[in-house]
């Protein structure tokens, strides 16, 4: 198996409304590094997994729509929690669905999104492809 990583940050704010988030609960912001790793059983002909630059530019598009926002205000979380982990299954989902028309985004065997809050904290979602 072998894998690309692309790394990008964002800042968003948002909060918790829930007991268990403590101090979280009110409207905070957060600094996330956002580390998407592409997964593929076989190289392409040109010996990449995926070219990263053209990886580079589907993560900025899918993290412009939540840099610098409210994510209580976002309607694609509108009544949810916008925890870590979910933050990593939606930028997961919204990457996979900007690779399904490319030839070497259909031959992916997944993503896998890592969002690291500090040096010793992170959350990883890992979305298995049919590739």
């Amino acid at each position: 198996m072998f894998s690309l990583t692309v790394r990008r940050h964002f800042m968003i704010a948002h909060s918790l409304p829930r007991e268990a988030f403590g101090p979280a609960q009110a409207l905070h912001g957060a600094t996330f590094v956002a580390e998407v790793a592409f997964r593929r059983r076989a190289l392409n002909q040109d010996a990449i997994v995926l070219d990263i630059g053209a990886a580079g530019t589907i993560i900025e598009g899918v993290l412009a729509g939540l840099n610098y926002r409210n994510l209580d205000e976002h309607p694609d979380f509108d009544g949810k929690l916008t925890t870590t982990e979910a933050l990593a299954e939606y930028i997961a989902q919204s990457v996979a669905a900007q690779l399904k028309g490319d030839d070497d985004g259909r031959e992916l065997a997944g993503i896998d999104v890592t969002l690291r809050e500090n040096p010793d904290a992170w959350a990883t979602y890992t979305l298995d492809m049919a590739g």
